[in-house]
């Protein structure tokens, strides 16, 4: 009977063992699912929405990332000019592309310099786009109230 009773032992200690590792595990899945995403995350995702905001013809969607004293192509754009400048896009394309080509973020403290590729496309929504080009965009990016905004960009047409 004893060599009985120590199989049922080691079983009953594996399993104990088993539901132990279980049980920090899951433990460490659920503290790493509560922890608040990075700031390059916050980031990224803001631009992601944009991209998303543009492509579905909501420019006032895109513009919830924008901060108020926004300057943009060397002072030339301020915030009300870029959102009129997007609106005229959504207007005048019945679809709009936005490509993420490549994305770069560097992190200083409350600040951010976030630098994109896109490819842009527009058109009236057939087949193949009608306009398109590559851009290369430079913007700032300051941490308030907890949320990221862009408050500067510069952007120039590479094809």
């Amino acid at each position: 009977m004893k060599n009985g009773q120590r199989r049922i032992d080691t079983t009953a200690a594996r399993m104990r063992w088993l539901a132990t590792w279980l049980a920090a595990a899951l433990t460490a899945l659920a503290l790493g699912a509560c922890s608040p995403p990075s700031d390059e995350v916050r980031i990224r995702s803001a631009i992601s929405d944009m991209q998303a905001a543009m492509e579905a013809g909501k420019p006032g969607d895109f513009m919830q990332h924008v901060a108020g004293d926004f300057t943009g192509d060397g002072g030339a754009v301020d915030k009300q000019a870029l959102h009129n400048l997007l609106r005229a896009q959504a207007l005048g394309n019945a679809r709009i592309g936005v490509t993420v080509v490549s994305m770069d973020i560097e992190l200083l403290g409350d600040r951010a310099t976030a630098r994109v590729d896109v490819t842009l496309t527009g058109g009236n929504g057939r087949w193949m786009p009608e306009r398109g080009s590559i851009q290369q965009i430079e913007s700032g990016w300051r941490r308030e109230n907890g949320h990221w905004l862009c408050y500067n960009a510069q952007w120039k047409q590479v094809l």
